[in-house]
């Protein structure tokens, strides 16, 4: 499994820049990411995928420990789905 430390020092071999500079440019990307879909509800990134705001329904759940029947509220989440250039890489 990678992490985002794993993504720092692939940007920083990439661009041929300091550690510093590629943690900066990989929170940058992930900051505008989180502004974006939280803003236009959809970000398309050709060759990489597309993250979209699914709204999930309210309904019935058990709670594992005690087998009791709970209400999950209705909440919001982030699908991604990997372009057809993604997946072909895989």
């Amino acid at each position: 499994m990678s992490n985002k430390v794993d993504l720092i020092i692939c940007v920083q071999k990439k661009l041929g820049i300091s550690k510093a500079d590629a943690e900066r440019a990989v929170n940058a990307v992930i900051e505008c990411k989180k502004l974006l879909v939280k803003k236009h509800k959809t970000l398309q990134l050709i060759g990489l995928g597309t993250y979209k705001v699914v709204h999930r329904k309210a309904r019935l759940g058990v709670n594992p420990k005690t087998g009791e029947k709970i209400k999950i509220k209705p909440s919001k989440s982030v699908k991604f789905i990997p372009g057809k250039a993604f997946k072909s890489t895989l």
